[in-house]
Formats: structure tokens, sequence, C-alpha cells
């Protein structure tokens, strides 16, 4: 593994700390960031290097062999960046969802925007193949993103598999972690743990997260080894397909009831059209929760809530502002190992 100086590392850390800070939002992955600022393919090959000659390698020659076959100060580096904004940027993007949620849904709708022009570029061959590819990656998420959620699922063991499965979607550049998470029912037991620093539960999510980690990145190496342009194409697919989960303005079609546990149309429960607006009408967040929705148009939206303002400029202002993210992010990519 390359050497690195300590100006590389705490970039790699602040890779790291974007990586966290997109995990951390139900509909963006931080897979698109380790993918967009030139690391994906090194983080990808370090997990699926985790294996048992590592433990060889630290019983015949010592630790430091072993921390160099890990790439350790790599994965320290990352990871000290994605647990510091995981964490810290869990509360932050709740808050930002519940009270500002078109504000950071465009600003991420134009950092999405602008990754689906970037992992576009690299693929290297364009025919028929690579299309059908990326018309398949898209609906395959388009379709994602229209799963109701289910029921809030309070058991700490279900956790470990709801984290196996949402780390597969978080270093899959496209598909939001977090979004798995919110559809099977875990992202407010894991949010409400980070709250309450529940050990027991984080734990439980970490050890599935572990085990899930190791196992899709061997197939995402072995993909990439040998596939890579199909690849390539799926993953824009997916990008592509997770537009519509972003999309800042949506109308409410089902809620579940906290107090009746039950699924129930949203029209039943008010005559605005979508949940967030109601929430700060009522500054009740805990007793509706989405289950299903759909997007609509900044005009549509403000018909269906009694003539808000839809804050489309606002929102262009942040989408640009999401776009040209992407651009910093590109150019810390070209920062070259030695």
């Amino acid at each position: 593994m390359p050497k690195r100086k300590l100006k590389q590392y705490l970039i790699i850390t602040a890779k790291g700390l974007a990586m966290g800070a997109a995990d951390a939002v139900p509909g963006v992955s931080g897979g698109t960031i380790a993918f967009i600022s030139g690391i994906y393919e090194e983080l990808v090959t370090t997990i699926s290097n985790v294996n048992l000659s590592l433990f060889k390698t630290l019983k015949n020659d010592g630790l430091s062999a072993f921390w160099k076959q890990l790439n350790g100060n790599f994965i320290l580096a990352l990871l000290t960046g994605i647990a510091i904004s995981f964490v810290s940027f869990m509360r932050l993007a709740k808050f930002l969802i519940e009270n500002h949620p078109i504000y950071i849904w465009s600003f991420f709708f134009g950092l999405i925007i602008a990754s689906i022009f970037y992992i576009g570029k690299q693929i290297k061959t364009w025919n028929p193949k690579v299309i059908f590819a990326i018309i398949l990656g898209a609906l395959l998420a388009f379709y994602i993103t229209t799963i109701p959620v289910m029921g809030s699922n309070e058991s700490s063991y279900f956790l470990f598999i709801a984290g196996a499965i949402a780390i597969c979607a978080m270093i899959l550049p496209g598909i939001s972690g977090s979004f798995i998470l919110v559809i099977l029912g875990a992202y407010k037991t894991l949010s409400d743990a980070v709250h309450d620093f529940n050990l027991q539960k984080l734990m439980l999510f970490i050890s599935g997260a572990f085990v899930g980690l190791l196992s899709f990145s061997r197939l995402l190496k072995w993909l990439f080894k040998n596939y890579e342009n199909i690849t390539l194409a799926v993953l824009t697919g997916f990008i592509i397909g997770s537009l519509n989960k972003i999309w800042p303005w949506k109308e409410t079609v089902s809620v579940f009831s906290k107090e009746t546990g039950k699924q129930i149309p949203f029209h039943q429960v008010s005559d605005l059209g979508t949940l967030s607006v109601m929430h700060l009408k009522t500054n009740d967040f805990e007793s509706y929760k989405t289950v299903l929705e759909k997007s609509i148009s900044p005009f549509r939206y403000s018909e269906i809530n009694n003539g808000i303002d839809a804050s489309i400029l606002y929102a262009v202002i942040l989408m640009i502002l999401g776009f040209l993210t992407i651009f910093i992010l590109e150019k810390t990519a070209s920062f070259k190992k030695e």
C-alpha cells in the first residue's frame, strides 16, 4: 500500500467526514462520495483483503507487518472521519430533515446530479450492454425508493441484520444505507441508540455491518476486476434512479400512526398534502411517520399545502452549491499518492 504524509491522511479523514455526512442522510450514499473523491477502489480492495492471513501475519511477523498489510493508516484515517461525522451529522440531519427538508434535499439533489456526470464519464466503452445496464440500475434504484417503509422495529438484535444489509448499500454509489435502514424500520432505532449512546445496540449494529462489509466487498472487488465497465454503468444507473428519493418536493400518500400501530392514508390525518409540513405546523414529529410518498412539482407542493412557499429560489441555489461541491471533491481526488 502507498506511503503517505500526514497531510494526505488528513485529506483522507476529511473525505471520511464527507462520507459520514452523506451516509447519515436517508437518500444519499457515502459510496458516491468515496468514488468521486478517488478512494473507492482502495477502500473496496482494503476491506476485501481482511482475512485470516492477516492474523497469521500478526502471529508470525508482528504488529507492524499486520498493520501494513491491513493498510491500517488508511482505514484509521477514513473511519475516524466517518465515525465523527456520522454520529454528529445524524443529529443535524434529523433536525434539517424535520425543519428544513426542502433545503437539505435540494443541496443533495444537486450533489447527486453532478455525481451522475462524474461516475458516468468513468465508463470507457459505450455499447448496448452498457446502456441496458444503466437503465436496469436506474429502474432497480427507482423501485427501491418506492418501497413502502416498514413500521419501526425496536428489537436490538434486528439491528445486526439491518447493519449487515445497510452497509452493503452504504458502500455502493447511488444507494443510501440510511434509506435502507428507513425501509427496514431500523433508522429510528439506530438514531435513538446514537442519541442515547446505547452501547449494546450500537455494537450489534456495528457487528452486523462488519460481517456484511467483509462479504460484500469481495463481490465488489471481483466485479470491478472482471466487469468494470458494466459495473460502472449499473452504479451510474443506481444514482440516476436514486434521484426520486431526494427530490425536495413530496406528497405524502400514507403514514404510520404510532398511536394505533397501523398504516393509514395521509388524507385521513390532515388536510395538508405533505407530512413534513404538518410536522412543522403541529411541532409533533413522532406521532406519524411516512410510509409512502411521491415526487411532485414545487407548484403542486404549494397547492396541496395551502399555498405554502415552495422555496424554489433557495432550493435552486442549494442545488447549485451541491453541484459545485462535487468539483471540490473531484479536485481532492487528483491529490496523487507518493
